[in-house]
């Protein structure tokens, strides 16, 4: 691909845009925040408003379907993969519009509406618009302007996340205004409400309280009428009309599949087929089609600050703009003594005119330059191929060095990046892949997500509960090497853990006996009893089963590195009841040790006479022959269950397991009188007995 057919690309999916939309505006700041940077801002004190504003956005909608199919391709823990389909929020229904009646309208209008059970529109009741939507000023009657203007100012002050969830109290005016049933004929109340998002399928919906259990509970706080349009299949008779009772009066709110009733046309069918049937009638009308809707929205790029990649964009008088050329690029940041927030809204870049007024060069024409910088996602996007080839100054990453490289083996992460680094990170590869500059769909083969540590008061470190561990307080006191250690030791790496200071002595410990048990404390030289000799049987089978253990536990698929400092304190203990060390066991417990504790097992294996470099020494093998077990306890089976056990020499063959199993007295109180189906024997662990 050309880089003439990449732009073509980018610009036939009109990946960037401008566009006026909802945001949410700190103006003590004077930045725009992202939804999730509002509620830590609101926290600090700090003022955050809805307003429009015209911003640079990307399409990550246009990518929204192959964010979701490629998450069942990846190794990521359930829980993310699932919080990432909430919040792409894939939902079929359809789109409807309903004509609109207020005494403030000289036309007709529609407002249309998205749901996903429009089998349920014979018990719409009411019609409710975000307060952003256009139509709510021009429908609003003059009775209602006052209120209505009031909410929308109250509105205006929530960020999307206060107003969708689920526990708050719902809020809502009337407009005035009424819309027409398209089925029926029914009026019905048109009213704002914040729980509705201008930016979340066509930002208006239709309430259906039966089957709805926000519109439930705003149709019981504004007693609006409840109609029941679904009941469940199995009932019928009087069932079915004290059942189709109880969800008139609000008693029960009914969300589910089943049959309609009261909805004409669809009575009788089973909500599958009444969708389908009202979704065909729905487009032969023509006043409306089947849709997908998601919950994510397309991603506001732009942000008022002076820290972040500029936008190389030109901007002209008649409100065109242009990219720079390609030779034009990087455009910086200027270099000023000193920035202040514009007043106005725009970055602070806005007030340094050296910068922002210039010429394209191309043209001749004057411009100036775009002022709102990048969030600092873009940067967190992609650093990763640019480690891969970080001298390279004609590309970001060579492809013969990106191909080998990627995709990352294991990424390890805090779950708080869940929605905003995982998915963007997803959506910018995606767009790299597309252009034919990187050779995997996915940047990320495995995902890990690390536990917390909190406070030894076992709470979230923070500065105003005065438990936070200061590292260079802790390094100075203990030494990188302990601190690092400690950390791998505190629990499992998933798990959330108090810091202990008493741990990290424990710790301290143990690499002081590593030490001692090599270096003599008076010379300061290795000690007289490492030898050169071959280590006897019982020092062999204790080194390879250390191996053994610590290779394994720390391997990706495990992450076992609390487990794995365990069996090298007890391999320490043991080497310490030898008169006589040879040494490649101490030269392997060093090279165990390495990755945990890197500044003390590089000078151990230095003064043990190495001259290369710890960190280019092959990681120790071991032997199978080694770590054989002379005796283990295998255990008898009847369908699954436990029902005795035995010991054995280790390997013993299949027949001697069988059989000892079908003889084995309280194996037979299960198998007797009883078809044998088949017999399932795992050497040196079980032999399961299936019978009918």
């Amino acid at each position: 691909m050309t880089e003439r057919e990449k732009f073509d690309f980018i610009n036939s999916k009109r990946l960037a845009y401008l566009a006026e939309v909802p945001v949410n505006w700190c103006p003590e700041l004077g930045t725009v925040l992202s939804n999730e940077e509002v509620p830590e801002q609101i926290e600090k004190g700090f003022t955050v408003i809805r307003k429009n504003m015209k911003q640079w956005n990307l399409r990550i909608t246009k990518y929204a379907d192959r964010l979701l199919k490629d998450l069942d391709e990846l190794n990521w823990p359930n829980n993310i993969k699932e919080l990432q389909r909430n919040w792409i929020g894939r939902s079929e229904g359809a789109s409807i519009k309903f004509k609109t009646i207020s005494s403030k309208l000289n036309v007709e209008q529609d407002i249309e509406v998205f749901t996903t059970r429009p089998d349920t529109i014979f018990g719409a009741t009411y019609i409710i618009l975000a307060p952003e939507h256009p139509l709510v000023k021009e429908i609003t009657t003059d009775e209602k302007h006052d209120s209505i203007k009031s909410y929308l100012e109250k509105a205006e002050k929530k960020s999307d996340m206060e107003r969708t969830e689920l526990s708050k109290n719902k809020t809502g005016e009337f407009t005035g205004a009424f819309a027409l049933n398209p089925f029926n004929g029914r009026e019905v109340p048109i009213l704002i409400a914040d729980y509705v998002l201008a930016n979340y399928g066509t930002g208006a919906i239709m309430g259906v309280p039966g089957h709805d259990e926000r519109d439930n509970e705003f149709a019981r706080k504004y007693n609006l009428e409840i109609l029941p349009v679904v009941v469940p299949q199995n009932y019928k008779g009087d069932e079915l009309n004290k059942f189709a009772e109880s969800i008139k009066n609000g008693e029960r709110c009914y969300t589910g599949f089943g049959f309609s009733i009261n909805s004409d046309f669809l009575d009788g069918l089973n909500s599958e087929a009444a969708i389908k049937k009202i979704i065909e009638m729905v487009e032969e009308k023509g006043i409306g089609k089947k849709t997908v809707s998601y919950k994510l929205r397309d991603w506001l790029f732009s942000r008022q600050r002076f820290w972040g990649e500029p936008f190389p964009i030109l901007h002209f008088e008649d409100g065109t703009f242009k990219a720079l050329d390609e030779s034009e690029l990087p455009l910086k940041l200027p270099e000023v003594e000193s920035y202040k927030l514009s007043g106005t809204g725009e970055s602070p870049l806005a007030t340094i005119d050296f910068w922002v007024n210039t010429v394209d060069k191309q043209t001749g024409r004057k411009a100036k330059r775009e002022t709102n910088t990048m969030p600092q996602w873009a940067g967190s996007c992609w650093y990763y191929l640019r480690y891969l080839d970080p001298n390279n100054e004609d590309t970001f990453c060579d492809r013969e060095k990106e191909k080998f490289w990627m995709p990352i083996d294991l990424y390890i992460g805090g779950a708080e990046h869940t929605v905003l680094h995982l998915i963007y990170a997803r959506f910018w590869y995606k767009i790299l892949y597309d252009l034919g500059y990187v050779s995997y769909k996915e940047p990320f083969g495995k995902l890990f997500n690390q536990g917390m540590i909190l406070g030894e008061d076992g709470v979230k470190m923070s500065k105003s509960r005065g438990n936070v561990i200061n590292p260079d307080d802790v390094i100075r006191d203990y030494g990188a090497d302990s601190m690092r250690l400690f950390e791998m030791f505190m629990g499992p790496l998933e798990a959330t853990k108090p810091w202990s200071t008493k741990g990290i002595e424990g710790l301290n410990r143990f690499l002081n006996r590593v030490w001692r048990l090599i270096v003599d404390e008076n010379t300061g030289k290795i000690k007289e009893n490492i030898t050169d000799e071959a280590p006897d049987d019982r020092l062999k089978k204790l080194m390879h089963k250390t191996i053994k253990e610590v290779t394994e536990d720390i391997d990706e698929l495990d992450l076992k590195f609390n487990t794995a400092i365990s069996y090298m304190m007890i391999y320490v203990n043991e080497l310490y009841k030898f008169e006589k060390i040879s040494k490649v066991s101490v030269e392997n417990l060093i090279l165990l040790l390495s990755p945990f504790a890197p500044h003390i097992a590089e000078e151990l294996w230095e003064r043990l006479g190495n001259t290369d470099t710890i960190a280019f020494v092959p990681w120790p093998q071991y032997d199978e022959e080694y770590i054989k077990e002379e005796n283990v306890t295998v255990i008898f089976q009847v369908n699954g269950k436990m029902r005795a056990k035995k010991e054995f020499k280790f390997d013993s063959d299949e027949h001697t397991l069988e059989d000892e199993a079908l003889y084995n007295e309280n194996v037979k109180k299960f198998i007797l009188g009883k078809q044998i189906v088949k017999i399932i024997t795992v050497k040196n662990k079980m032999v399961n007995i299936v019978v009918k």
